[in-house]
């Protein structure tokens, strides 16, 4: 890169929008030296910080505080976003902290704001090859997009045609006080034998190994967004916008180039992380199952079930007792899956709510026969993933009430018409 820092900012914010602009500032050299290079532009737009605590180390609160100073040096309004980490979603604590980082940084920005991050041409080169090692397509292969929409907002990368020592030597020029965090020189993380190890081995043997890779990396771009109208097109018509379901065989006909990414947009449209190639694999082999089956493949914090031709995604259950049960006196009750049963008024007898332990049995009123629940659930429709959890109401010993699915003609004088069950999945 021939031009500065400085430079390269003006050229890119010629081309772009005229809205305010937001700085996902961390406080280390990176974020450092954009921060500080668009302060000294004329302030043609509005210029913010955003510094986000993730709680996760000692000296987090001396990083907020040190954001905070830096920002009131440059005269640029700095706000600290407190987020708290969930690494129980199976996303290892760095991949839940950047899911929290953005669900915050999203959360913060204004109508039509431009979120810039520092992101540059080293960062991208090891994406890149992070994503081929876990054997990406072509939409990974394509690395970091420069711009995507974020919140009310836009996520903006401007500078990922810049090498990290362009923007280090910018930091050493002006001498910056920069924070160090002690995850980047963790040896357990695999960006740090790339980092450190792996690239400075190929600049030994290949010099422009960083600049082909980045090259490479825009072919993919373009590519995967060649394949992208097609897969969208696709999307719409195996997609089923009431129940949230894909049509099963249908998305197995398409062409992998197809079918790989149009699977990853259903579950990131419905909050669930992507499965890996085997878990891919075992998808396909599952759709085939035999009837009375239902397949269910899961993975950290997704599982999928393939039931009635059909996928179906979901977050993975929480853990509840079986033997769980409640006395209900009426209102909101809390169900242990995450859902609720409801009733508008004050039950004049308290019922027992409790979950399908076996053998139970209802004579749905007007109907002449008792039936076993297996054989409503099926009748039904209920999806199995709903079926443990689904509510079972009790006066005594007699079964009066399955959800607000069925009830018996004493259930129905018990409870009325304003029952309603809200499955947690």
């Amino acid at each position: 890169m021939s031009h500065s820092l400085t430079e390269h900012l003006l050229d890119r914010l010629a081309d772009a929008p005229a809205d305010g602009l937001c700085v996902a500032f961390s406080g280390g050299p990176d974020s450092s030296a954009l921060l500080h290079a668009l302060a000294t532009l004329p302030r043609e737009r509005p210029l913010r910080a955003l510094h986000v605590d993730h709680g996760l180390h000692a000296d987090s609160a001396r990083w907020a505080g040190h954001a905070l100073a830096f920002c009131t040096g440059l005269d640029v309004a700095c706000t600290v976003l407190r987020v708290a980490v969930d690494a129980s979603a199976g996303l290892g604590v760095e991949g839940a902290a950047r899911e929290a980082r953005y669900a915050a940084l999203a959360a913060a920005l204004q109508p039509g704001e431009q979120l810039l991050t520092a992101h540059h041409r080293d960062d991208q080169v090891e994406t890149v090859l992070l994503k081929l090692l876990r054997g990406a397509g072509p939409e990974g292969l394509g690395g970091m997009r420069a711009r995507r929409p974020l919140g009310a907002g836009t996520l903006w990368r401007p500078l990922l045609e810049v090498p990290r020592s362009v923007l280090h030597a910018y930091v050493q020029q002006h001498a910056l006080a920069c924070l160090d965090d002690p995850a980047n020189a963790d040896p357990r993380l695999a960006r740090h034998a790339l980092r450190h190890e792996i690239l400075p081995r190929l600049a030994r043997h290949w010099p422009q190994a960083a600049d082909s890779i980045v090259r490479s990396a825009a072919l993919c771009r373009a590519a995967a967004d060649a394949l992208r109208t097609r897969w969208l097109a696709a999307f719409g018509q195996l997609h089923d916008h009431v129940t949230g379901s894909l049509d099963a065989a249908g998305w197995r006909g398409l062409a992998p180039g197809l079918r790989e990414p149009l699977l990853d947009h259903w579950l990131h449209g419905r909050g669930l992380p992507a499965p890996t190639g085997g878990q891919r694999a075992q998808i396909l082999r599952q759709i085939d199952a035999r009837d009375g089956r239902v397949p269910c493949i899961r993975w950290p914090g997704a599982e999928l079930h393939v039931w009635r031709g059909r996928l179906w995604a979901l977050p993975q259950a929480p853990p509840f007792a079986p033997g769980w049960q409640a006395c209900w006196h009426g209102g909101v009750l809390d169900l242990p899956d995450g859902g609720s049963l409801r009733v508008d008024r004050t039950l004049d007898t308290p019922l027992t709510v409790r979950l399908r332990r076996g053998g139970e049995r209802l004579k749905p009123a007007g109907d002449p026969h008792t039936r076993e629940l297996r054989d409503l659930f099926q009748a039904g429709a209920v999806p199995p993933w709903q079926r443990l959890a689904c509510p079972l109401i009790w006066e005594d010993h007699a079964l009066v009430a399955v959800a607000d699915r069925w009830l018996s003609a004493r259930g129905q004088a018990l409870l009325g018409e304003t029952l309603c069950w809200v499955p947690g999945r």
